[in-house]
């Protein structure tokens, strides 16, 4: 897989991802789970230059 595979699967998978935390009550395991997910791919976009501004909706 070339990395540019890789990036375009991060950045979809992290939109799928807020998509579901946002119909899921902060309180519960599955947001616990999905929030460290979310921090991971968090960190993997923008260390591959990805500007997050426009993806990232629960800026958390």
């Amino acid at each position: 897989m070339t990395e540019g595979e890789m990036l375009k699967l991060s950045v979809e998978e992290f939109s799928r991802l807020q998509q579901y935390m946002r119909l899921t009550e902060k309180d519960s395991e599955a947001y616990k789970a999905m929030k460290i997910r979310y921090i991971e791919l968090k960190v993997i976009l923008s260390s591959s230059g990805v500007n997050l501004t426009e993806l990232d909706m629960i800026k958390e």
